[in-house]
């Protein structure tokens, strides 16, 4: 198996530390907020590696949490706390702003079938773990003190910029949203552990008392604690977007690394982002949609799960309404095709071509996962097995076990309820067709279409769907 690992960035051979066994972290979301689908997106696709792994054979201990405290707007050392600022627009308390948040977040996941996390820890649980953190890096001298902050000291950890490839002199200083930067900096890298209660900050909602100071943690230090106490010193893979490689996973390496002695992360994994027609998402532009608006145009979670199989996590995917159209009539498709198979019940003998051919689709399903997690190869590859000439259980068999990764449901697709006279009219048509009086079942069938449903034949007989339903021969 391989994976692309930022750190390289090459295709490596993945090697977990432990025979089978995967620890896996990823960057969740800042609870301030309704996550927009892009953010979704990214949510979707950590299920989709997490799933593929299950499918290959590794079990996962997969945590994702939720920042609470201390990521500021600029994303950096400078500006106001998420979490205030939509205190403040809510006239809530920051904690009924992340229980508000987590709560809309997680049923966003669930309706995505995301699976749950083993472990979803919130950042402002785990304030005395960092407080012990950021002693550790004083002792260590990797870290100093001034009137405002606790910053760690990036002259301190040889190859601060080993992810993000950057050279250090050529950052420009302040560079930039929001206050002017602490004057007492030793260097404008170094970057915030844990900020005091005065300043700008003098007015923090959210403060805890600490032998450092009264203040909360700068951003960075959290997932670093977080990922170390709940997978250990070492994790196998850390995923984030594409965002993060600049500031915030850089920063987590130097500060795990000087506080904890070993290699942080061995597979540094990033998504790239959704865009809508082609442009950046930007509340400004109405273009930043949530799932509930996507639900309100009339498709379904699913439908947006679908359509994010469609493009590799490392590849810019653009969203419109029209390719997300697309996506729904593919998925609509597949559902039908379900419904179809599962009522051509017959298992044939399979001749050693056909049993061979089997073989090769679930071996090359593992292969496309095994290559980075090609999701959309495999979902390519899932059509093919369709139009193949295997077996209808067969086929079913196979789409069912690829679902485990797709996570689309298939196994719960049932057909549409149609009404008991529907039911009554597609019988006398079967009985029609049986005695062969098809001018007499035509004209059952031309009633049938006239109350709103669709007929088509198939070797079991007459099959009756709604309208917009098709179903594959």
């Amino acid at each position: 198996m391989k994976v692309y690992n930022t750190l390289t960035r090459k295709l490596e051979e993945f090697k977990p530390q432990k025979k089978e066994r995967v620890t896996f972290y990823q960057c969740g979301p800042t609870v301030y907020w309704i996550q927009h689908i892009g953010n979704l997106r990214a949510m979707v696709w950590a299920d989709l590696i997490r799933r593929s792994l299950n499918y290959l054979g590794y079990k996962t201990s997969f945590a994702r949490n939720y920042t609470d405290v201390g990521h500021l707007v600029s994303d950096a050392d400078t500006g106001e706390d998420k979490m205030e600022r939509g205190a403040k627009r809510e006239g809530l308390t920051p904690d009924q702003i992340a229980n508000k948040y987590i709560k809309i977040f997680e049923n966003d996941t669930e309706k995505l079938n995301i699976l749950r996390p083993d472990f979803k820890p919130r950042a402002t649980r785990f304030v005395p773990q960092m407080i012990e953190m950021i002693k550790t890096l004083l002792e260590k001298k990797h870290a100093y003190i001034t009137d405002t902050a606790v910053y760690f000291d990036v002259n301190t950890f040889p190859d601060y910029n080993r992810l993000n490839k950057q050279k250090i002199d050529l950052n420009i200083k302040g560079a930039g949203k929001g206050t002017v930067e602490d004057p007492q900096k030793k260097h404008f890298a170094d970057f915030a552990l844990w900020f005091f209660k005065k300043g700008s900050h003098a007015n923090a909602l959210q403060t805890w008392a600490s032998p450092l100071g009264e203040g909360f943690p700068g951003w960075h230090i959290e997932c670093s604690v977080m990922a170390r106490e709940l997978l250990g010193k070492t994790i196998d893979i850390h995923m984030g977007g594409v965002e993060h490689i600049s500031i915030h996973h850089t920063n987590e390496i130097a500060q795990s690394e000087s506080a904890n002695g070993v290699t942080f992360v061995h597979y540094w994994l990033h998504n790239e982002h959704l865009v809508v027609d082609e442009k950046k998402m930007a509340k400004s532009e109405g273009s930043s949609y949530t799932l509930n608006d996507v639900i309100e145009k009339g498709f379904s979670p699913l439908d947006l799960r679908y359509f994010f199989l469609s493009a590799h996590y490392r590849s810019k995917q653009n969203f419109t309404w029209e390719a997300l159209s697309a996506a729904k009539e593919g998925y609509n498709r597949l559902k039908n095709t379900i419904i179809s198979l599962r009522k051509q019940t017959d298992r044939t003998i399979l001749s050693n071509e056909k049993l061979v051919q089997v073989d090769k689709f679930r071996s090359y399903f593992s292969e496309s996962l095994s290559e980075d997690f090609q999701i959309p190869e495999a979902l390519g590859l899932m059509w093919s097995t369709l139009k193949s000439n295997i077996p209808s259980q067969d086929k079913l068999d196979l789409l069912l076990q690829f679902d485990q990764v797709f996570g689309l449901e298939l196994s719960e697709v049932s057909e549409p309820e149609i009404p008991s006279d529907i039911i009554d009219l597609k019988e006398q048509r079967d009985q029609f067709r049986k005695a062969g009086n098809y001018s007499a079942s035509d004209i059952i069938k031309d009633e049938i279409v006239k109350r709103g449903f669709r007929v088509q034949d198939t070797n079991q007989g007459t099959v009756v769907l709604p309208r917009n339903s098709k179903i594959k021969p």
